[in-house]
């Protein structure tokens, strides 16, 4: 059954409740229960299910190169080559391994997160009153909302004390929502539905009874959350990046080994020997190392971040927050506090801005209409002051809070002047007043809306004292002015009097005090880190279910728009119908806004898409229900981990464990160093892979002594190949890295200018090589396996050197963000003492075909790999004319 009740906001309550076939006494008879669990099922919402372990490791081996790689060990078993191929498996393994493990980490941080437990509710049940589970609830139950409560299931109201209800999960309004019963119209939208509860939302004040309407998918929140089930997850660019170039490299390595075998065949060589050999050639071509160090740079990244409260559900998404140039971010509780605080206050000729960072001059607490109204603020006040752990309406705390911050003790105020009646707040009446015993007198003070509580005021109190309030008018445009400025306001009233009053006469002859306006305050890190992010090129924009003034308001305070900036800057929402292929004029608009206000979860899903749709990364940062959706598309979603709902935390790939704004910037500054880093390190491994290809091919061509073996080849894509490039991933980056702006989502992760200096690098190395080889070959005229150690040893030395032409050429060569690195040097050394030192071990050594080295050759080996790295920075710095001025190389 799709809708159980259609549109009861619109609906009287009796017939909501003969439609159900309940009873608003007595709820649901037993007998009915089961069968209603049995129609529509238990009030679950399916929830995003944990990854499975198998699915983790499958997913480690869905690349690519892994499958060449696979095919490469198959071939080398087929050949008797049984170390080869235990070699390439050993590879797949630890790839495979460390990515499983990491992800692992992830999966479990975010089972931790996991609320336990379920939630209870107080049904009426065939005229008693019971405690059941959230779940059992099911439809025409009559619920009983208490403060506390989670609302279990979305219920039309029948009877509401007070009650007031935080929805700003379900809708994005910062502001606590005023619930009352009567019938709304059928077009009224989910904001202003005050005659119902949903699900998810919690109850902060009051008391209240309703008849539950939707239960499990079939509310409001369920909807949501199939809209996150049907959005489409996007790939990350790394992956994109990564699959590109390894399909390219696989292309390249079969047109390497087919020519190779061909060629061999047709000047007549063994066939099989020529398979042989082209599978060498295909080992060579493949950057073994580039899925091993990608998978340790992108967890190093993670566990960097995860020292910083910042949990990653995928390694991928590290690298996504690097490339990422719109995000999208909610404004309650990511941008904001989450609480609302005094903000300014309006008394007399009086105007009090309060910044909570500067103290109030003691001339201004002694003034007595100021006095007066922090008094009323406290007494008129239904915030129990005894509890260690008060709760309440957001507003009626912060102002204890602000009574507190100026000196003032509530406990002690209320002790001294105890309450003696009481007119609750009323959503028709819109104020409340109380009165209480002040020595020989009463004292009556009153709050609410202005509009409301200035028809029972006569007078007004100024510095002169009490005079009549003929100035109600300029006092409409002062709370207009407030309002503007996106501030709730309230009114604070009071009066003096010997006689007892009534229900009926307490609001009778007030004298109006003033205007306290309040805001949710921006958080104080926020700006600092919008900043920086203006100077990374990346575009933050305020997406909201809020006011479009509270939200102008707080973009300006956090840096999002300037003071002066133009309308255009701040849409509606809910006046844009974005569609699949918007107008030009709407394009425009839409990029070149900054907030967006009064946003459904639809329209949130919509935006993220029409970003993805105009070429950009985009990041979307929520913590509600209402974000689902939009978290899910977005290509990394971010959630709160204290704030955020269950269902916001499932949905995204990142998640802040201690909901800071500023760990965002932390992990798209580490975003970038990694892709920076990968970006390096695969100059670096196709530039030595180049030169392996380029030294045998050229050597068979001009029938030299074979420069490397097979097995010679696994060996340095394992050893010379993988430890420097693992340096390189483990880099901390260059200073400026925040400074320039996000990368092309369109752009290849190699480009044109790193194919020139891999292809410049290979072929220096490649001539170093073959320097050897032919020195030692024509001139020496030493043994063939001699002249195979040297050249071996040549490219082993020369692949290390290599390092050292990856900075930019604006860096100094000798002090650099390579140079500086301790883990390069320590790879160098590792590299170095495993080359030689498995000579030592008989076994390893007769599979690499390894013989002694005299000095004499050791010397020509240093010499020969050192010119490799001497050639290629003359050429490299000569040629620079030819580029631009970034980074080539």
């Amino acid at each position: 059954m799709a809708i159980i009740v259609e549109k009861p906001f619109a609906i009287p309550i009796d017939k909501v409740v003969a439609s159900l076939d309940s009873h608003s006494q007595l709820g649901l008879d037993r007998e009915v229960i089961q069968q209603r669990l049995n129609k529509y099922g238990t009030n679950e919402i399916p929830q995003y299910a944990p990854k499975k372990r198998w699915r983790i490791l499958v997913d480690q081996l869905l690349n690519p190169i892994l499958y060449i790689l696979i095919a490469a060990s198959i071939l080398a078993f087929i050949f008797n080559d049984v170390l080869e191929g235990i070699a390439i498996i050993i590879v797949i393994l630890i790839s495979a391994g460390i990515g499983f493990f990491m992800e692992l980490q992830a999966v479990r941080s975010l089972e931790a997160l996991r609320k336990m437990g379920q939630s209870k509710i107080f049904v009426t049940r065939s005229g008693k009153s019971e405690q059941i589970k959230a779940f059992e609830v099911v439809p025409g139950d009559i619920i009983i909302l208490r403060t506390g409560d989670m609302v279990p299931a979305d219920a039309r109201l029948i009877l509401v004390d007070n009650l007031l209800v935080k929805e700003s999960a379900l809708t994005g309004e910062s502001a606590p929502v005023i619930k009352q019963t009567g019938i709304l119209p059928k077009h009224t939208s989910i904001t202003d539905q005050h005659n119902m509860v949903f699900r998810g939302t919690m109850i902060i004040a009051g008391s209240g009874k309703a008849i539950v309407t939707a239960t499990a998918k079939h509310t409001q929140l369920g909807h949501i959350q199939q809209l996150g089930i049907e959005a489409v997850e996007e790939r990350t660019p790394l992956e994109k990046k990564l699959n590109q170039l390894s399909k390219w490299l696989i292309w390249l390595t079969l047109f390497f080994a087919i020519t190779v075998i061909v060629a061999g065949y047709i000047r007549g060589n063994d066939f099989l020997l020529m398979v042989e050999t082209g599978v060498a050639l295909a080992v060579a071509a493949i950057p073994e190392g580039l899925p091993i160090v990608a998978t340790i740079a992108l967890a190093q990244g993670m566990l960097r971040l995860s020292k910083r409260q910042v949990i990653i559900k995928e390694l991928e998404a590290v690298q996504t927050l690097g490339a990422t140039d719109i995000i999208c971010t909610d404004k309650t509780g990511t941008l904001t506090e989450d609480r609302m605080k005094v903000h300014a206050i309006l008394y007399g000729n009086e105007s009090v801005d309060i910044a909570y960072t500067t103290e109030i001059s003691s001339s201004i607490k002694e003034n007595l209409v100021f006095d007066t109204i922090i008094r009323a603020s406290v007494l008129c006040n239904n915030v129990d002051t005894n509890a260690n752990d008060a709760q309440g309406d957001s507003i009626e705390m912060a102002l204890l809070e602000f009574a507190k911050y100026l000196g003032y003790d509530p406990l002690s105020i209320k002790g001294d002047n105890p309450e003696v009646l009481e007119l609750p707040f009323e959503a028709a009446r819109k104020f409340m007043a109380t009165a209480h015993n002040h020595g020989e007198h009463i004292h009556v003070y009153a709050k609410g809306a202005f509009e409301s509580l200035i028809t029972h005021c006569d007078f007004i109190m100024n510095a002169t004292g009490i005079i009549p309030f003929d100035t109600k008018s300029e006092w409409h445009e002062k709370v207009n002015i407030l309002a503007g400025q996106g501030l709730r306001t309230l009114a604070f009233a009071f009066k003096e009097t010997q006689k007892m009053p009534t229900s009926k006469t307490i609001m009778d002859g007030l004298t109006f005090l003033g205007i306290i306006g309040f805001l949710d305050p921006a958080r104080k890190d926020v700006k600092a880190t919008i900043d920086i992010y203006k100077k990374a090129g990346i575009k933050v924009v305020m997406v909201t279910g809020d006011h479009p003034r509270t939200s102008k308001k707080i973009a300006q305070e956090v840096g999002l728009l300037e003071m002066n900036a133009s309308p255009d800057k701040v849409l509606i929402a809910k006046d844009l119908v974005i569609g699949k292929n918007p107008n030009t004029t709407l394009v425009k608009r839409l990029l070149n806004a900054t907030v967006f206000a009064r946003v459904t979860p639809e329209q949130k899903l919509d935006l993220v898409k029409f970003y993805q749709n105009n070429n950009h990364i985009v990041g979307m940062i929520g913590d509600g229900i209402n974000d689902v959706p939009a978290l899910k598309k977005a290509n990394i979603g971010i959630a709160m981990g204290i704030r955020g709902t269950e269902a916001a935390r499932e949905a995204a790939d990142v998640i802040l464990k201690n909901d800071e704004f500023t760990a965002i910037e932390l992990a798209i500054r580490q975003g970038r160093v990694i892709f920076e880093n990968i970006r390096q390190f695969v100059v670096y491994l196709l530039s030595c892979n180049l030169a392996e290809i380029l030294s045998v091919g050229i050597a068979a061509s001009l029938n030299l002594p074979s420069p490397l073996l097979p097995m010679q080849i696994l060996f340095l894509n394992l050893i010379t190949d993988v430890f420097p490039s693992l340096a390189l991933g483990l880099g901390k980056g260059e200073i400026d890295i925040m400074e320039r702006p996000p990368k092309n989502p369109k752009a290849p992760i190699i480009n044109k200018r790193d194919w020139y200096t891999i292809i410049l690098y290979g072929l220096c190395i490649s001539l170093a090589v073959l320097g050897i080889v032919a020195y030692s070959h024509l001139v020496l005229e030493l043994p063939t396996e001699t002249i195979n150690n040297m050249a071996f040893y040549t490219l082993v030395m020369a692949q290390l050197f290599n390092i050292f032409n990856l900075p930019r050429h604006t860096e100094s060569f000798w002090i650099n963000e390579v140079t500086t690195n301790i883990w390069v040097w320590g790879a160098i050394v590792l590299s170095l003492v495993i080359t030689f030192g498995v000579y030592l071990i008989t076994p390893v050594a007769k599979a690499l075909s390894l013989e002694p080295i005299f000095m004499q050759q050791l010397i020509l080996i240093v010499l020969f790999a050192l010119g490799s790295l001497v050639l290629a920075q003359l050429i490299k710095r000569s040629t620079l004319y030819f580029f631009d001025k970034t980074r080539i190389g």
